[in-house]
């Protein structure tokens, strides 16, 4: 029935598979068929156990029927689903793009904000985004420093002048009076000046006049020269004190005009008292040679690295060089294109109504000019040069046991460090919270003052342990008119006046304050000479309380708005006040 020699064979391969040592048992026939048993049953094992993806031999051709008949349903199928695939793809692929887009913009969006405001940034952040306007302000500033130099050029040179040319009160007195005339002719020329050859011209225009009064002042022989140098200095003065807050006002943000708008009275103060400084050591000709070197560097330099103003050059259509000169202030990297636009947009508006100087006094222009000339009133009717310009006659007559020379050079150091502590707080504080402490602060002064002159002339008694209110008095008097009514005044001319009357509305308002500058100078020693020292410092102690009632009524406050809105908020058009800096948008890097 089996082969011998197979069956051999297989019994040894089976016993060998299974790793056994021990011999081939004898080969029998029951043996032999117990062992095809087995290994037929273990086959059958191994095959359950392992799975193989295989046909049996034994596979029924119904079995081959149904396998071939699910595999074509498989492929069938899968035919299907590839057709569907290819159908839907141009539905797929769309919105697999729209997902990559929108991947891409939130990860932008992420990165670089759309918008940032001016509070959310750093100081360093703020500070390299106005760092341009911050030079333009310093060296528009230079001019100011200049400026306070000359004007209190007669106090040191007092003494060497009357001696060297042989002069008399008379003389001094008009030596010291042309300065403001002169100042008055300077304002009424300085508006058409900023309006035909431009904001940057005008100042230049000053310095040449500063340069060659200076320079005849050098060479004086008699006190006519003295006359000429003066009033050519007081045109250069009216010139620009009436340029520095339109520049000023045209160029800077509304988040930093403020403090920046203030760095004229800054430098303007540190020049009066670096001529008070060197008069105790030099004489009016060495003088007069340093204030010649002071005005060099603005003709040599400074004159040609600041730019002219968006606004003059958008007034006379020159629109490419109005986006060149934006884009030099606030920097390449800041998007200007909604502060072009509005700088356009106002142009034509005033385009179209066509106003001139007999528009001055039109009903809607009439509120910023009084609200302008009326500050300027209050200003040097609060007495400021006539306590500044006889510091040293006060002191002597108060009795004071201090030393009037030392009296008067405090005073000139706080009112320097005051105009400091103004560029710090005007733009967080506001104008016209700055002014309400400045008037405060000076009507309590004078009336101080006022009263210790009324108990020592009036009543004739002894305040020889009071003799520190003088200077105590002095000392807050100028600290607050340096907080408010001494710079506010000039900043806010360069604010509130409507563009399209903002040279001639200038002019007038700075010939009316030098006017009334002069008027003060000369009117102080008549009224202390009439009416006695306590009734002239009640007077300006109530002219304060009135510049501060109007205040309250009149005044608007102009912090942070932009000089569109704040035309708009003065004729009466509703506006909302919103950062200049808030909507800016980084533009894309190039890299």
């Amino acid at each position: 029935m089996f082969d011998s020699q197979s069956e051999s064979i297989g019994e040894s391969t089976y016993y060998l598979q299974r790793g056994d040592s021990m011999q081939i048992p004898p080969q029998t026939w029951i043996t032999r068929l117990q062992i095809w048993k087995k290994t037929r049953n273990e086959r059958h094992q191994l095959l359950r156990k392992y799975a193989q993806p295989s046909i049996s031999a034994s596979t029924t051709a119904t079995n081959l029927s149904e396998y071939q008949s699910n595999t074509t349903l498989f492929k069938n199928r899968m035919a299907t689903l590839q057709e569907n695939l290819r159908l839907s793809q141009p539905e797929i692929e769309p919105l697999n793009a729209k997902e990559k887009e929108t991947a891409i913009q939130l990860s932008i969006d992420k990165e670089e904000p759309t918008k940032s405001t001016w509070e959310s940034l750093s100081g360093m952040q703020k500070l390299r985004r106005t760092s341009r306007q911050l030079v333009t302000a310093l060296v528009v500033a230079w001019m100011s420093m200049v400026i306070g130099y000359t004007s209190a050029y007669t106090s040191p040179a007092d003494f060497s002048l009357r001696r060297d040319f042989k002069i008399g009160e008379n003389e001094m007195s008009w030596v010291g009076g042309l300065l403001p005339l002169g100042a008055v002719l300077g304002g009424l020329l300085g508006g058409p000046s900023i309006e035909n050859i431009g904001r940057k011209s005008t100042l230049l225009l000053s310095d040449v006049f500063f340069l060659v009064a200076l320079a005849v002042n050098y060479f004086a022989r008699d006190y006519y020269y003295l006359y000429i140098s003066r009033a050519l200095v007081g045109v250069g003065v009216g010139f620009a004190s009436l340029t520095f807050p339109v520049y000023l006002g045209e160029t800077i943000q509304p988040e930093v005009r403020g403090t920046l708008g203030l760095l004229p009275t800054t430098l303007g103060n540190i020049g009066i008292l670096l001529c008070f400084l060197l008069g105790n050591l030099l004489e009016w000709r060495e003088l007069a040679g340093i204030a010649m070197l002071l005005t060099i560097p603005f003709l040599v330099i400074f004159v040609w690295i600041i730019p002219e103003t968006p606004r003059y050059y958008v007034s006379k259509d020159k629109l490419e060089q109005c986006r060149q000169s934006l884009e030099w202030l606030r920097g390449k990297k800041q998007d200007i294109t909604k502060e072009f636009d509005e700088l356009v947009r106002s142009q034509k508006e005033q385009a179209l109504k066509n106003e001139g100087i007999k528009d001055l006094f039109t009903k809607a222009n009439m509120r910023p000019l009084l609200i302008c000339l009326s500050l300027m009133f209050f200003q040097q009717f609060s007495g400021i040069n006539a306590v500044i310009f006889y510091t040293t006659t006060i002191f002597r007559g108060s009795g004071s046991t201090l030393p009037p020379l030392l009296c008067t050079t405090i005073v000139g150091v706080v009112n320097m460090l005051s105009t400091f502590i103004a560029n710090a707080l005007i733009d967080r504080l506001g104008r016209k919270i700055l002014l309400y402490i400045s008037s405060g602060s000076m009507a309590v002064c004078l009336g101080s003052l006022g009263l210790y002159y009324y108990v020592k002339d009036i009543m004739k008694l002894d305040v020889t342990q009071f003799g520190f209110v003088p200077l105590a008095s002095l000392i807050v008097f100028a600290l607050g008119f340096s907080l408010g009514f001494g710079p506010i005044p000039w900043l806010m001319m360069g604010e509130i006046l409507p563009a399209k009357i903002r040279g001639p509305a200038a002019s007038l308002a700075t010939a009316f304050n030098w006017t009334s500058t002069f008027v003060i100078t000369k009117t102080f020693p008549i009224m202390i000479a009439t009416l006695g020292f306590c009734v002239t410092f009640w007077f300006y102690g109530v002219m304060v309380v009135l510049a501060g009632i109007f205040t309250v009524i009149f005044v608007p406050e102009t912090r942070g708005r932009s000089l569109e809105d704040i035309e708009k908020l003065l004729s009466g058009q509703k506006t909302r006040r919103m950062s200049s800096v808030a909507n800016l948008k980084p533009l894309p890097s190039t890299f």
